[in-house]
């Protein structure tokens, strides 16, 4: 694996905290004997990927310095490049980095860039109807939090934890009820009129578990009235909560989750519980696996993947499919060389717990000017001028 490392960050995004955690990052990575490193500060998400790319050909290690939306940007740029993805957690969620064992302090993190092992995870693969597929890494998901997300984006208020909550509980409190179709086959789904209790099922004899955690992929499509439908890779979301508590980056499948409607108090509970990954037990929360999944919802409202609202679905239009896949082993990225899978779960020290909706990325902030002082061999590559 190649100790040339180009670190991709926006130092203005999350009020600056990317760019004060880069001196400790760098002087880590100087202590540990890196001695070619390149800081390439990022103007926007698309910027972020040409730079991931350039890096890739001078067959150099992408380190994201940020959150999840830097991570998710990076991912799919770095998979399609064939090249090997580092993270250090710089961002208020950082739920991939959590997946992975990466540590939240910005020294460890650097360590494990030397010390730690390229292992092979997967992504997904989402595209809008006949669009064009992009690749994220943690989840993708529409409902209640990719509208409370939306708010938050268009506030000035959503700096903090109390402006994200009140976000969500707004997006909550002004939620329109909307029935979705998940369908896990190629064929367009055969749905019957839901009643207002339970989903109804294609198939009168469906396969996988409603609250055990998803173990089988033999089930066929589902249409109800609920508050959102999240298919994830990772076990986490909204900066720690384990909304998908069996998911694996490393198993080729995605978890499914369809919280179903209820009353909207229901769903506020279903949100506490989802701290420890214990919502899975109401009668509102149905859990299920799949390679693929065909989304629609009866009428527009945003779908948003790793804490971005995704270009092609804002809004997803009433009764669009969103075509979402796992691409198995589809990105090598740097993990901790502790012998445990990409699949392994442990919980950093420093984990900042966010409410629901996801945190807002401000990834189209300008970047830095030059590295940290002091630091032998580093310097930094400025954006091209426009």
């Amino acid at each position: 694996m190649s100790h040339s490392f180009c670190l991709v960050v926006n130092p203005a995004a999350c009020g600056g905290r990317c760019g004060r955690r880069l001196p400790e990052t760098l002087g880590a990575l100087a202590d540990c004997g890196a001695r070619d490193v390149r800081v390439c500060p990022t103007t926007s998400l698309g910027h972020a990927v040409e730079l991931a790319e350039e890096a890739t050909v001078r067959q150099e290690t992408v380190v994201a310095v940020g959150g999840d939306g830097l991570v998710g940007t990076l991912a799919g740029a770095v998979s399609r490049a064939g090249g090997v993805l580092g993270i250090i957690p710089a961002g208020r969620g950082n739920d991939f980095a959590h997946m992975l064992g990466i540590p939240a302090r910005p020294a460890a993190a650097a360590e494990v860039l030397l010390s730690g092992e390229p292992r092979a995870v997967d992504l997904i693969g989402v595209r809008c109807g006949d669009g064009q597929e992009l690749a994220v890494a943690g989840s993708v998901y529409l409902g209640v939090p990719s509208e409370g997300g939306e708010i938050a984006n268009r506030s000035w208020w959503a700096r903090g934890p109390v402006g994200y909550q009140l976000a969500g509980v707004r997006a909550l409190l002004g939620w329109r009820p909307a029935t979705f179709t998940v369908d896990p086959g190629a064929a367009e789904p055969e749905v019957a009129d839901p009643g207002p209790a339970d989903p109804e099922v294609v198939d009168p004899e469906p396969a996988g578990p409603q609250a055990g955690g998803p173990a089988a992929t033999g089930w066929a499509a589902v249409s109800f009235p609920g508050f959102c439908v999240v298919v994830a890779n990772s076990v986490y979301l909204a900066a720690g909560r384990q909304v998908a508590p069996d998911a694996d980056i490393g198993d080729g499948l995605l978890d499914v989750i369809m919280v179903r409607q209820g009353t909207k108090l229901s769903f506020a509970e279903a949100m506490l519980r989802a701290g420890r990954g214990r919502h899975v037990l109401m009668d509102e929360v149905t859990t299920q696996r799949a390679a693929r999944v065909t989304v629609t919802a009866d009428r527009a409202m945003p779908a948003a993947a790793d804490g971005e609202t995704l270009a092609c679905a804002c809004p997803l239009g009433a009764g669009s499919p969103l075509l979402i896949r796992a691409l198995p082993g589809a990105l090598r990225v740097i993990a901790p060389a502790d012998g445990q899978g990409p699949g392994a779960r442990r919980h950093s020290p420093e984990r900042t717990w966010w409410p629901w909706p996801p945190p807002r990325k401000d990834s189209t902030n300008s970047g830095l000017a030059d590295s940290s002082a002091g630091v032998p061999s580093i310097w930094t590559s400025p954006p091209p001028s426009t």
